[in-house]
């Protein structure tokens, strides 16, 4: 089985998978389109890319590990003492 309609699969048999699907990039292939809106997701990026072999992914990792560590690691305004509005 292709490894393109993997995530459509998922998706049928236990729907909530959905939810964890994080599309890197969209391939200038037409199924990458089909699918990518068929699960009604937008990928992180579009780059024209022709590659099967998961480059699109290798090339959205770096920019998820920046948004986990921007949640994980960012000061609030209370824990940095910013104040409200100036009045």
């Amino acid at each position: 089985m292709a490894s393109s309609r993997r995530p459509a699969l998922a998706t049928e048999f236990a729907p909530a998978a959905r939810a964890f699907i994080i599309p890197g990039h969209q391939g200038l292939e037409p199924g990458h389109r089909i699918l990518l809106e068929y699960l009604d997701l937008r990928p992180l990026m579009n780059l024209d890319l022709r590659l099967g072999e998961g480059t699109g992914a290798l090339l959205a990792l770096p920019m998820l590990a920046a948004a986990v560590a921007t949640l994980n690691e960012m000061a609030t305004f209370e824990d940095a003492g910013v104040s409200g509005p100036l009045e």
